[in-house]
């Protein structure tokens, strides 16, 4: 099962003179983890290497370092954390000492590693969407016992006689939240998969 972080976390090496400053956080896109690198990025420092990956996407960078020393070891220790929505920036100043290309992907996937190793972490859990309509009666109840089920609650539509409801479910938990609806409605709502 796939983790998140759940809040940015940092870790800070030396090597052979050269100053290593590993940033990750929690993203939930693409675009979501470019911002992150931009606004993490030191311009005064030798390299900005990083590696992002959401769901089957993901991207890195060596940022002028030997091609394949730096970027693709940051993703290999997302993926081998067995991260997702993840990005990770390693900062780089130079300190005169030649770290050769192996030192260089041990120093960069490293880094990465142990900085992913120090969050907090939390679990992903694949959800299904759905949506049902609720009668203003039921309403309070159903959003009260959502969290029993793990479920969210994406957006609310009211019309005259209740509201429209699209929710997140647990893959596993969708037909409890069935059965609960069922209950609460009298039989008079019912789930559907979007």
């Amino acid at each position: 099962m796939p983790f998140t972080l759940l809040a940015p976390c940092d870790y800070r090496e030396e090597i052979r003179k050269s100053r290593f400053l590993a940033l990750a956080a929690p993203v939930a896109s693409a675009a979501e983890a470019q911002a992150f690198i931009e606004r993490a990025s030191d311009p005064a420092a030798s390299h900005n290497c990083w590696a992002w990956k959401v769901g089957q996407q993901y991207r890195f960078s060596d940022d002028g370092e030997p091609g394949g020393t730096a970027g693709r070891p940051i993703l290999a220790a997302i993926e081998g954390q067995d991260c997702d929505r993840v990005a990770v920036l390693v900062i780089r100043w130079y300190g005169g000492i030649q770290l050769g290309t192996g030192g260089l992907a041990r120093a960069y996937g490293g880094s990465a590693n142990k900085c992913l190793q120090g969050g907090q972490r939390a679990e992903l859990v694949a959800r299904s969407r759905c949506a049902c309509h609720c009668g203003f009666a039921e309403l309070a109840l159903l959003k009260a016992r959502l969290s029993e089920l793990d479920a969210v609650l994406d957006s609310e539509t009211f019309d005259a006689s209740g509201a429209e409801l699209q929710l997140a479910v647990p893959e596993a938990r969708f037909a409890e939240l069935q059965r609960l609806l069922a209950d609460i409605s009298r039989g008079r709502s019912t789930l559907q998969r979007l």
